[in-house]
């Protein structure tokens, strides 16, 4: 998963819109946007600053350990909450941040199976 999908899956995950997002980092949406689809080069501290106002690492930022950020699931996972009291719309954004977490966890599988493979193929 490249930075800029990261971001944009974490700000999701996180239920923010592009425009809560720009704000916290005191920037046009537009300018934000462009970040989020990678139409523009992401600065070092920028990328601190996204790691801060998300509660990670740098590191898990990169993706240099992409496993850690699944860790904010548990801590922003709303299915604890009895869906009753919810909206269809927050029921729908529910479902959507389940489908990306689904999504990221199915390509974590498929980086994982890869690496078993080069260790297989390293030891014989």
């Amino acid at each position: 998963m490249k930075v800029n999908e990261r971001i944009k899956f974490l700000r999701t995950l996180k239920g923010w819109t592009q425009e809560e997002l720009a704000e916290k980092l005191k920037m046009s949406p537009n300018g934000y946007g462009n970040i989020e689809r990678g139409d523009s080069e992401i600065t070092l501290s920028r990328l601190e600053q996204l790691a801060n106002i998300f509660s990670i690492e740098l590191s898990e930022l990169l993706g240099l350990r992409e496993v850690h950020i699944f860790n904010l699931i548990g801590s922003n996972n709303s299915n604890s909450q009895n869906l009753c009291n919810y909206s269809n719309e927050q029921l729908q954004i529910l479902t959507e941040k389940q489908a990306l977490i689904i999504e990221q966890q199915n390509k974590e599988i498929v980086y994982l199976k890869e690496i078993i493979e080069l260790l297989k193929r390293d030891k014989i």
